[in-house]
């Protein structure tokens, strides 16, 4: 997948939380490393039909609010 990318566009306030959560996180070289990888987890997620338990889902829901991604 290295090699031919385009361009997606996102607020600078969540472009800066992402930033943050690097900073403070580690993991990921910038933002778009980031952002690759969430889109891949979630769309093999969908891709594999795992299913969450009520709980686990809640739990995701959780700490995708605290980092402000939704």
């Amino acid at each position: 997948m290295a090699g031919n990318k385009v361009a997606v566009e996102i607020s600078k306030e969540l472009y800066e939380k992402a930033a943050k959560f690097i900073e403070e996180n580690g993991g990921f070289k910038d933002v778009a490393e980031l952002v690759e990888f969430l889109l891949q987890e979630a769309i093999a997620s969908e891709d594999e039909g795992v299913e969450l338990s009520p709980e686990d889902e809640e739990k995701v829901k959780e700490r995708l609010r605290s980092l402000g991604y939704i």
